[in-house]
């Protein structure tokens, strides 16, 4: 029940994610300053820390939706709970691995 309704809760903020994404894209019709001023804003510590979220939410989104396909299409019911945690890990493995080169970022920007 909790990872069907994170499940849910991700996918509204990966919705929410393609809105910004697409007012951004938008900015560029206003030309290159404007454009770059959101960029400037989009290059801050917060939002560096949101994308590190961004990444936990696409990953846990990613993998959780791969295991409700093997339990749907291959009858994978009767190991779900097994298979959450073997999906958890893996997405965790990657979430470090993503988030590592981003927190590099982070922390160079905060040192200046």
């Amino acid at each position: 029940m909790v990872s069907w309704a994170l499940h849910r809760l991700s996918g509204l903020a990966l919705v929410a994610y393609l809105c910004l994404h697409i007012f951004v894209i938008h900015n560029l019709a206003y030309g290159p300053e404007r454009f770059d001023r959101v960029m400037e804003l989009l290059g801050s510590p917060a939002f560096k820390l949101m994308e590190i979220g961004l990444l936990g939410v696409i990953l846990y989104h990613a993998f959780n939706g791969l295991r409700v396909i093997i339990i749907d299409f291959w009858g994978g019911t009767k190991i779900q709970k097994q298979l959450f945690w073997i999906m958890m890990v893996i997405a965790a493995a990657l979430f470090v691995a993503g988030a590592a080169p981003i927190a590099g970022h982070l922390l160079n920007a905060l040192a200046h």
